[in-house]
């Protein structure tokens, strides 16, 4: 029993490992070509780390991979929440890049309000942002949870007019957060050579090992996804763990509006986070999740995260321009997706019986 578990544990991981690796191949390729067969002076290995001076004369790592990994952070902290409400409800909730512009315009109005920024403020505007997403949170999980609405069409109003509530609420200003916390939150801190949002990408997933490990979440979950009245039977309130599930959404949405406005020094409804949604969503798809719900592995939407993300590294590596970058994105992308379907995987998983029925009848007729 325990082999088996082991067994459908690394089988929801395939996808995204696999495809990080073809990634991470691609490049080493490419690298060989440029450095031994046109022998480039000028060109720099994609894997290339070094430390240089940011422009607060801080000594911080660059590159390419650390380009991947603090570019992501926004989209692993809400692939993490993603996946809990694609576990439980077996939907999507295309809102949250919206949520996230609501999230981060609380956030400025907090601070703006205040004469001066310092730790507390910016404490106090970041629970702000949380209760603010949590809100909206609950609004998208009580139309799905209570309302039996499916939950892209839940979301789709917070999707339609997300942006604009954040508007109204700087009254359609853009306002500037000039800080050197907020600097620090959205890049570097003193001292530290990597980025901020990375740190903050791991606390989240360490608090999410914390939450899984000590109460029943993770189980009660995956059951109310898999099948919802054998859940309530066995004592689980399925109407709360979806709307649970859509709560805790809200708070990696304030972690990744506070990280975007954080980045930028302000607040910019219409672009903040803007058509994050999707990529959230293939995210999750890439970790090898079922978008139907049920079982599911948080780590495997990590590692989606930073696929997509060094997908896009790639190509802009490769100088594809900004334009065309998502037209190749989206055909990679349908191609993880369609390896990793259902149908896929069972063909698969049916030529490797043939071939190990192959292997024990070879090695049976050898000891013959």
């Amino acid at each position: 029993m325990k082999n088996k578990k082991t067994h459908g544990g690394l089988g929801q991981l395939t996808i995204p490992i696999i495809a990080l690796a073809l990634l991470v191949l691609f490049n080493v390729v490419r690298d060989l070509i440029f450095i031994y067969y046109f022998k480039d002076p000028n060109y720099v290995s994609f894997f290339s780390i070094e430390f240089t001076r940011n422009n607060l004369d801080n000594t911080v790592l660059a590159g390419n991979l650390i380009s991947i990994i603090n570019g992501a952070s926004e989209l692993a902290i809400l692939a993490m929440g993603m996946t809990l409400v694609t576990a439980a409800c077996g939907g999507q909730d295309i809102s949250v890049g919206a949520a996230a512009a609501i999230a981060g315009s609380v956030f400025v109005k907090v601070l703006k309000s205040s004469s001066s920024i310092n730790g507390g403020t910016v404490a106090i505007a970041f629970v702000s942002a949380c209760i603010v997403a949590m809100l909206f949170g609950s609004f998208n999980g009580t139309l799905v949870a209570v309302f039996k609405i499916q939950p892209m069409i839940a979301t789709l109003i917070l999707y339609t007019c997300g942006r604009s509530i954040a508007y109204w609420i700087n009254g359609g200003a853009t306002p500037t957060v000039n800080s050197p916390i907020i600097t620090a939150i959205g890049s570097f801190i003193p001292g530290i050579p990597i980025p901020t949002p990375v740190l903050i990408v791991i606390a989240v997933s360490l608090l999410f090992k914390l939450i899984f490990k000590f109460t029943s979440l993770e189980l009660f979950t995956q059951s109310v996804g898999i099948n919802g009245s054998a859940a309530r039977l066995n004592g689980i309130n399925s109407t709360f763990i979806k709307l649970l599930s859509f709560i805790i959404l809200g708070v990696c949405v304030a972690f990744s509006g506070t990280i975007g406005v954080s980045r930028l020094g302000l607040i910019n409804h219409e672009t903040l986070l803007l058509d994050i949604e999707m990529d959230t969503i293939l995210a999750v798809a890439i970790g090898g999740n079922s978008l139907g719900g049920g079982k599911f592995k948080i780590g495997g939407s990590i590692i989606g995260a930073y696929v997509i993300q060094m997908l896009t590294i790639t190509l802009y590596a490769m100088k594809v321009s900004s334009t065309d970058v998502k037209a190749y994105k989206a055909i990679v992308i349908v191609l993880l997706v369609v390896l990793g379907s259902p149908v896929v995987k069972a063909k698969f998983e049916k030529v490797l019986s043939y071939l190990g029925l192959n292997r024990q009848s070879i090695s049976t007729k050898g000891a013959q």
